[in-house]
């Protein structure tokens, strides 16, 4: 018997095939950032899409793909995914949104009413979208950039106007409290890649390519329970292990409710590891702070956890990333 019949014979035997045999080897262990430094240098998208992309992976989200989470919609129902813009400091917000009255009604004379915003988006509190040029590693950006072309005037490369067509594509919502049977995770509990499988185990829906993934943590639900606490901190999220499962999945963005990683992150000298592997080294899009809470009670009353989403960035020349209002639609 040759040596691929034995094989072949042993996965019949166990219930499983190669193929299965080869996904189911275990994830990385990540614990060091050495570990992360290795999985990098393997696992990089670079020049994946040509030596002058600047999309990354949403280069996942074909024509094709847009059509098939199109087809998604049959209630015609929209829901919010982010989280009203905060205007006052608090543990978990550091700069409020700067919000202005220019005109209001309050004279007789007035003819119309107008207001004036301000706002440093990046952190832990607005709902927002990372552009690939908004993280460095090791001097480079996304695809071998030189971090060096950020400068005072912006980002000459990977700006947030690469999405100014916006993302619309088929996501996926991965409730992690819900998983459980609680309410909303504890700051500083990880999310492994047997989380997320755990979730298509339970919802039969399994995440593929051009993919959008929200991942739950429930952080507003636990404010709204217990108050505001500082996110930068301690915070439930994605273990960087977790970036080895969206790379073989082919997803193209990953939102969460927090700032993305777990923190403390659990990779020692590394305290944000999963922004960098997905941002920098996969090319993969990044939404922040979302707010999932009303996707999450939509998604249990219908028994639905994909839908069609819709991300529309502000077309800032050299922005660093945009505040959005992410719809999902059923």
């Amino acid at each position: 018997m040759t040596l691929l019949k034995c094989f072949l014979l042993t996965g019949a035997l166990l219930g499983t095939s190669p193929a299965a045999a080869q996904n189911s080897a275990p994830a990385p262990s990540f614990k060091t950032a050495q570990d992360v430094e290795a999985w990098k240098e393997k696992n990089r998208n670079w020049n994946r899409w040509g030596p002058e992309d600047q999309l990354g992976a949403v280069n996942l989200i074909t024509p094709a793909k847009r059509k098939e989470a199109a087809r998604l919609v049959r209630e015609g129902v929209s829901i919010s995914l982010a989280h009203p813009l905060e205007t006052q400091k608090a543990a978990d917000v550091s700069s409020p949104l700067g919000h202005k009255m220019l005109f209001t009604g309050e004279s007789p004379e007035s003819l119309y009413s107008a207001d004036a915003l301000s706002l440093e988006f990046h952190g832990f509190t607005h709902t927002h979208l990372d552009a690939l040029c908004h993280v460095f590693d090791h001097g480079k950006m996304y695809n071998g950039y030189e971090q060096k072309l950020v400068t005072a005037n912006g980002c000459a490369k990977l700006a947030v106007t690469t999405l100014k067509d916006g993302i619309l594509t088929r996501g996926v919502l991965i409730d992690i409290p819900a998983l459980q049977g609680v309410p909303y995770l504890e700051p500083g509990t990880p999310i492994h890649a047997k989380d997320l499988e755990a979730w298509e185990k339970k919802t039969k829906v399994r995440v593929s390519s051009g993919d959008a993934v929200i991942v739950r943590t429930g952080r507003w639900a636990r404010r709204a329970a217990v108050g505001p606490w500082d996110v930068s901190q301690h915070s439930a999220g994605l273990h960087a292990s977790t970036a080895d499962w969206f790379k073989k999945r082919g997803v193209a963005l990953v939102a969460t409710d927090t700032g993305l990683d777990v923190l403390p992150s659990g990779v020692e000298n590394d305290p944000f590891p999963t922004h960098v592997m997905l941002i920098n080294a996969l090319g993969i899009s990044v939404l922040d702070n979302a707010d999932t809470e009303a996707l999450s009670k939509a998604i249990a009353e219908r028994k639905r956890y994909d839908f069609l989403l819709s991300i529309a960035p502000l077309i800032v020349e050299g922005g660093t990333g945009s505040p959005v209002n992410p719809i999902a639609v059923f």
